[in-house]
């Protein structure tokens, strides 16, 4: 045989080296590890010292036991897993504005880019803006009165029973539109066939969507239920820290900004922020591993 540079093929076999591909790898890896691994073993480092600058005395797994026992950081944890409310809400949203996008109605791609438009926001400009629009004299609730509905205007951001449901519909009104795009581009690489069969069987539209559509999209969902689980456990900082910074009180306090708190404010204590944080990491991995291995089981 000829291999496309000229030469035989057993001859380009021959002169290939398994430890070529390394040469080129390796600088990345590096420059990988530096930025990544060097912090991630610095913080575990952290979390067993009682730091007073740089660094301070071991203490083994103290900073452990003082986060754990902290009633702020129980309700960090408590609120973190109430966001997780979110997961189904954002799945079934998501699914039902994709298949009706996918029917492609008049005026449909304005409707997508609306849908989705969200998602491209930065955080920090829908935190802002929303710190405003829903204050107790802000524009919703200033609509709200002008309607009649007095009785809805409540204070959505400074009562400790609704602040944390009002930042959780803000995370979901603009997360959605990231499983609206991954649901409709999997949906439009789906044979019409299917679908024009399932008419002519007389199949109403919520038949379609339960026998149809969501077999076909189940990688997808199961994808972004993993992807919204993280997100929902690790990464609203930004969302708290701009709309409400943990309050009032510590109604909104989410794990992040727990951390947040004890490295860079009030009476900063890094060892028990770094603590903390390990906690967090290893849930993380634990659960991502977790959905993997059961994801590779369902395939087998």
């Amino acid at each position: 045989g000829v291999s496309p540079g000229g030469g035989p093929v057993y001859i380009n076999m021959l002169k290939y080296k398994w430890w070529q591909p390394l040469i080129y790898l390796t600088p990345m890896g590096l420059v990988l590890l530096f930025v990544y691994g060097y912090p991630i073993v610095r913080v575990f480092d952290f979390s067993m010292r009682r730091i007073r600058g740089a660094s301070g005395p071991f203490i083994g797994l103290d900073n452990f036991r003082f986060v754990l026992r902290n009633p702020v950081f129980h309700d960090a944890v408590r609120h973190n897993l109430f966001f997780m409310i979110g997961v189904p809400i954002l799945v079934l949203l998501a699914l039902i504005f994709s298949s009706l996008l996918f029917e492609q109605p008049r005026g449909w791609k304005f409707y997508r880019f609306s849908l989705f438009l969200p998602y491209i926001l930065a955080v920090p400009v829908v935190g802002f803006v929303f710190s405003y629009l829903l204050t107790l004299n802000g524009a919703l609730n200033g609509m709200l009165r002008f309607m009649g509905l007095d009785f809805l205007a409540l204070d959505w951001l400074g009562s400790p029973k609704i602040a944390l449901k009002s930042v959780l519909a803000i995370i979901i009104w603009k997360e959605m539109g990231f499983g609206i795009v991954l649901f409709f581009a999997r949906l439009m690489s789906v044979s019409e066939e299917i679908y024009d069969a399932a008419k002519i069987d007389g199949a109403n539209w919520w038949q379609t969507l339960w026998y149809i559509t969501i077999p076909q999209l189940k990688v997808v969902i199961e994808f972004f239920a993993i992807i919204t689980i993280i997100n929902l456990l690790s990464w609203v900082f930004a969302y708290v820290y701009v709309i409400s910074k943990g309050g009032p009180g510590t109604s909104t306090q989410v794990i992040e900004l727990w951390i947040f708190n004890k490295v860079a404010h009030g009476a900063p204590n890094p060892g028990m922020g770094a603590a903390a944080s390990v906690i967090l990491f290893l849930v993380t991995m634990v659960l991502i591993f977790t959905l993997l291995r059961l994801r590779v089981g369902e395939e087998e």
